[in-house]
């Protein structure tokens, strides 16, 4: 028996807004009865076509499948569309009280649907969605075939829940969970978008608090250089931070060696590379 919260048990018991909605303004349909899930979302809007009035589901699924759907037509109501395409999947589970990890491919199926709705009313191409075989996907590249999931959909979910492990990749899309033939590719794509995320960090250094430059002046000391020092028999310690002034003591093979000068530059490139641009390394004797 899958550990569900009094609210997820609530919302499969008693679900809200079953059926449909015969005037909708759109509709969402995502998954396949070949997968098991299946989710078609109903949207109604205001007189002035601007907020969500009322919005009801019909749901072929496990018991998270139904308390997915059944919390999502909750929280759209009231909400404009932008608003509503603001709602992550981790935000139904959050609703719910969470999810097993094992059923997050349930919340991640109603953002899918929500996706489609909107972009069914807006006259635009919905987003690369995963599940089922009924949708033409006309971006990425196939990489589950057993539940029809396409590269650009496998690391959008990736990136948005921060997953490091294809088993998790399955739980929240089930790729992989069938055959298995694509897990190394989703382990590769794992590592694609842990390496954009590092290269986007680097890239666009967010404005640091100083605590916050002193932590990763820790961590790249502690992480990137103190072990290539190591490597050569050196090593150093942190003496200070002060602002952007870095002091720093040289020791082992490092203390009072002739190319000190040097290896003080190469930390204060390294910092100046992963923390901030502005940062000074000053040699003291600790």
């Amino acid at each position: 028996m899958w550990d569900y919260t009094d609210k997820v048990k609530e919302h499969f018991l008693n679900p809200r807004n079953v059926g449909e909605i015969t005037d909708a303004d759109a509709v969402g349909e995502v998954g396949s009865l070949a997968c098991g899930d299946a989710l078609k979302l109903f949207i109604k809007l205001d007189e002035n076509k601007e907020r969500i009035v009322d919005a009801k589901f019909q749901t072929f699924g496990c018991g998270s499948a139904i308390a997915s759907s059944s919390a999502l037509t909750e929280m759209v109501k009231g909400k404009t569309l932008d608003e509503a395409l603001e709602i992550t999947n981790q935000q139904i589970a959050d609703f719910l009280g969470g999810l097993p990890e094992e059923k997050m491919h349930c919340s991640v199926m109603g953002q899918e649907a929500l996706e489609a709705a909107i972009a069914q009313y807006r006259g635009v191409d919905a987003p690369a969605h995963g599940h089922g075989h009924e949708h033409v996907e006309t971006e990425g590249e196939l990489v589950c075939k057993c539940f029809g999931l396409t590269d650009v959909f496998l690391k959008k979910v990736i990136a948005s829940n921060k997953l490091h492990t294809a088993e998790q990749v399955t739980h929240f899309t089930k790729a992989g969970g069938a055959c298995g033939g694509c897990i190394p590719k989703i382990k590769e794509l794992i590592a694609e978008v842990m390496g954009e995320e590092k290269k986007a960090a680097v890239e666009k250094p967010a404005k640091l608090t100083n605590l916050r430059k002193m932590q990763l002046i820790q961590e790249t000391l502690e992480n990137e250089i103190r072990p290539q020092l190591w490597a050569d028999g050196g090593d150093l310690e942190l003496i200070d931070i002060d602002g952007s002034n870095v002091q720093v003591a040289f020791r082992k093979a490092c203390a009072g060696c002739a190319s000190s000068g040097y290896t003080a530059k190469f930390v204060e490139q390294k910092l100046r590379e992963l923390v901030s641009p502005d940062i000074t390394v000053q040699e003291v004797q600790g």
